[in-house]
């Protein structure tokens, strides 16, 4: 298999789950010394990435949660409550590791955390942060053209691709997706709403805590939005390049790229779940290789997981981001391989 995939070939490579090896965890499961089903989620979650890797029993040797960095244009419309540079500054506290959120909670679970810039502004050059500036000031002002170019939604959504490729050539067999830019919210109710077909106010959220006014701005944006471009809703790439973002197109290559390398990915909030629902639509047989987290309070999150048929077991109340839901779910997984691999059965009593 070549290092760089473009988009076409990497969906020819992807395969349904491994359904002997789903069978086979299934039917461990029923031996284990304890009532049928008594461990619900935890049960499916080891039989899923059964099927993920083509082995009943699994070991997660390495995890990593990728946190991808982007600013938005449609931050100029009043959508968010917070300045446009904690972007760059909140970049640099995850690259030091000044114990924010995602620093503390990815430690807990014993997973890495990668950071990707793929269009800060004014964020230099960090030895923890991997540069990959694709638009050095982010995205344009989606209210009055596109937020990017077609070729380089694409490009964005196969470098997305190839990092599940690299990641995997070293050693990571678990990996979430995290993200962080103000005013992402905006971005990723859009993508949702438009990959719905939807005119639905309700599905629009506060986000960061939006007051009233910039409330009902954020909503009033959004809808001329999708009316501006719905006619060139035509594929879920040209979503994204109309109304999307940079980390919601890295994360889609990362979905696309976990069925294509046969690696367990893991959604986060309702950015990340966009650029799964994004993914999804591209090739529907991606939803098998990831997991669902935590449900979101953004209401835009839960229409589209019902869409895709994902019930997030995990209900916190959330809405931080960062990929901290990824990181709780991982240690979820953890306790769902050690049932099936060390758990005893009623064959040795």
């Amino acid at each position: 298999m070549k290092n760089n995939l473009n988009l076409n070939e990497a969906l020819k490579l992807i395969t349904p789950l491994n359904s002997e090896a789903m069978k086979k965890a299934e039917e461990l499961q029923g031996n284990l010394i304890k009532p049928l089903g008594s461990l619900g989620e935890l049960e499916k979650i080891s039989i899923k990435i059964a099927g993920i890797t083509g082995r009943s029993k699994n070991q997660i040797h390495k995890k990593v949660i990728c946190l991808f960095g982007s600013d938005h244009g449609i931050y100029e419309e009043g959508v968010c409550s917070s300045p446009q540079n904690f972007t760059a500054k909140l970049m640099k506290v995850y690259a030091e590791n000044q114990n924010a959120g995602i620093n503390i909670l990815s430690k807990q679970a014993n997973s890495e955390l990668k950071i990707y810039d793929l269009g800060v502004k004014n964020l230099e050059h960090h030895k923890n942060i991997i540069t990959k500036k694709f638009l050095p000031d982010g995205t344009n002002n989606f209210l009055h053209g596109r937020a990017m170019s077609y070729d380089t939604a694409k490009k964005v959504i196969e470098f997305g691709i190839s990092t599940v490729k690299t990641l995997k050539n070293e050693g990571f067999n678990l990996i979430g997706t995290g993200e962080v830019g103000m005013s992402n919210t905006t971005p990723a109710c859009a993508c949702i709403m438009a990959g719905l077909k939807s005119m639905d106010e309700n599905l629009i959220g506060r986000g960061a805590g939006l007051n009233d006014e910039s409330f009902a701005r954020k909503k009033n944006v959004i809808l001329e939005a999708l009316k501006l471009h719905e006619k060139n809703f035509t594929d879920p790439v040209n979503i994204i390049s109309c109304v999307g973002g940079l980390d919601i197109a890295a994360m889609t290559g990362i979905f696309i790229g976990g069925a294509v390398y046969k690696v367990p990915i893991i959604i986060d909030g309702v950015i990340s779940i966009s650029a799964a629902l994004m993914a999804f639509l591209i090739e529907s047989r991606v939803s098998e290789y990831f997991f669902a987290s935590h449900e979101s309070l953004e209401p835009a999150y839960n229409r589209a997981a019902e869409f895709m048929n994902l019930t997030p077991p995990l209900k916190l109340s959330m809405r931080l981001g960062e990929g901290t839901g990824c990181a709780i779910f991982m240690q979820i997984i953890d306790d769902s391989l050690a049932i099936i691999n060390n758990m005893g059965t009623f064959e040795e009593f």
